[in-house]
Formats: structure tokens, sequence, C-alpha cells
């Protein structure tokens, strides 16, 4: 998989610009989309409104403390979704807490990640992501009905 997808939860422009920065020198091909809660990321996953022709995407990074609908809302609407609930889910977040972790991995999310405060670790964090979700394992096709 060459071009993938990544849909990232994210209200924080700047932990968001990171994200970017380091996805840009990506030996891959990533389209990012940026949804800034819950309620704008499920209208974007269900093709609602101005998301009418948005793409599945191949995997998904999820803060968990956001307006609106926060990340854990989101997790398990995902999750509970027949359509949506194979689409990986990486929880990347400054929460450590262990009721946060645990709920996470409750809410079926596929990973849990503490964002660290350090630019450069943060940077790090965000292509070992890249080095395990995009070339060791193997993602889902984004049509879940198709054999390829």
């Amino acid at each position: 998989m060459n071009n993938i997808h990544i849909l990232l939860v994210e209200d924080s422009p700047g932990d968001a610009r990171l994200i970017l920065e380091a996805f840009k020198d990506s030996k891959l091909q990533t389209k990012i989309s940026i949804m800034i809660d819950g309620v704008e990321a499920m209208a974007f996953l269900k093709h609602e409104g101005k998301y009418a022709d948005s793409l599945r995407p191949d995997i998904m990074l999820l803060d968990l403390n956001m307006p609106r609908k926060d990340g854990r809302e989101l997790l398990d609407e995902i999750k509970n979704d027949p359509d949506l609930k194979a689409i990986p889910v990486l929880v990347l977040t400054t929460s450590s807490s262990r009721d946060d972790i645990i709920g996470s991995y409750e809410r079926h999310a596929n990973s849990f990640i503490t964002k660290p405060a350090d630019m450069d670790e943060f940077l790090e964090v965000v292509r070992s992501v890249e080095n395990f979700w995009f070339d060791i394992a193997k993602l889902p096709p984004r049509d879940p009905n198709s054999n390829s």
C-alpha cells in the first residue's frame, strides 16, 4: 500500500502541524484529513454533508480530549459500527492516565500512545507509528467487501 489515507482527529493546531511535519518526509504517499472533534470526524466517516465524497481512511490517529464529542465517545461509536469497526484507531493523546489507557483498550483501540512533550521525541513517535503500521502491519482494505 503506497498511498495511505490517515484521518487525524486532533483539536490542537500545534500537534496537528507536528504530525503533518513528521509525515511530510515519509517514503509513502500520505493524505491526511484533519478533523477537530468527534462530531466532525463522524460526519467525515459517515460521508455526511460537506464530507459526502470523503474517502475511507486506512488508519485513524485519535486524540482523547476534544470539545463537543471527545475521543472516548468517538471510539465507542466507531468500534460499535459494523461499517467502521475495522479501521485501526491509534489513540495519540497527552494523557498517561491508567483509566484512559484501560478505557481505550476496552473500547477496542488498536494502540495507546502518550504524546511526548519534547518536539523531537514527538516526531520520533509519529515516525515509529509510520514504520510499524505502514511497513510491518497489514491494514484492512478500504473496501471491506473487496478481496484485494
